[in-house]
């Protein structure tokens, strides 16, 4: 019995509350436990259905009266960078990112709850203790890694490795057929000139391509929401409508 309820995924209904992206909207939410010899299985076929990771519980929304959440996939093999996009790559040379084992740091936490202060004061996640952010990394069945990114160093070339200080993080899910941007948090005294949130999704792609996965997932775009508008710009795209993944090329 204990065997079967941890390999066999068995699905809740949050109850409704305030909706994050949209004033005025509740939202629901449909989760399971990624627990078990099978957690990696049924987090491709989840996130291949629209679902996302958070620590060990994957979700979707569940909304009665509200389709604005849609999940979004980037098309690694036919992505091409615009100008705007090719700038940022170039702004940012001198940043390498070195994919880890998920293990929290000191380090680690300090920027995220740097980048909480500033970016995210009114968030959910801006209580998350040292102990939060430890769960939040390692609490997982599936394979994942943290990606850290620092300055270019003289042996870089070389090591593959950065030096210097710590200037921003992806946690990231490798699935079957692409990479999965969990979440990413980076230093915001630096962002605005660098564009480090674009440069992140960027330098996914590139290490999706080198992989031969086809597909960056960028979670959910939510139509209505400004600060979700940026996914848009990530082209050719596929989203998750009620008949199955549909392309979209801008």
């Amino acid at each position: 019995m204990t065997k079967h309820s941890r390999d066999t995924p068995q699905f809740f209904l949050t109850s409704p509350s305030a909706c994050p992206y949209l004033p005025g909207k509740k939202e629901r939410k449909v989760f399971t436990h990624l627990v078990g010899d099978r957690a990696p299985e049924i987090n491709d076929v989840l996130t291949h259905g629209g679902f996302r990771r958070s620590q060990s519980i994957a979700y979707r929304p569940a909304c009665e009266s509200c389709r604005a959440c849609v999940s979004v996939r980037v098309v690694v093999n036919d992505f091409k960078p615009s100008k705007t996009f090719k700038r940022i790559q170039k702004r940012n040379l001198d940043i390498v990112g070195q994919a880890k084992q998920p293990i929290p740091t000191a380090e680690q936490y300090s920027l995220f709850r740097h980048y909480l202060d500033s970016r995210h004061a009114d968030g959910g996640m801006v209580d998350m203790t040292v102990l939060d952010y430890s769960m939040m990394v390692e609490d997982s069945h599936v394979r994942s890694r943290l990606i850290e990114y620092r300055p270019r160093g003289p042996d870089s070339f070389l090591t593959g490795r950065g030096e210097g200080s710590l200037l921003a993080v992806a946690l990231t899910d490798i699935l079957t057929d692409g990479l999965s941007m969990v979440y990413s948090f980076y230093d915001p005294e630096i962002a605005r000139e660098r564009s480090l949130g674009t440069f992140l999704i960027l330098d996914h792609i590139e290490r999706a391509r080198r992989m031969g996965l086809p597909y960056v997932y960028l979670g959910y775009w939510v139509d209505g929401a400004r600060k979700m508008d940026y996914k848009k710009r990530f082209m050719p795209q596929e989203r998750l409508l009620q008949d199955g993944w549909k392309r979209f090329n801008d």
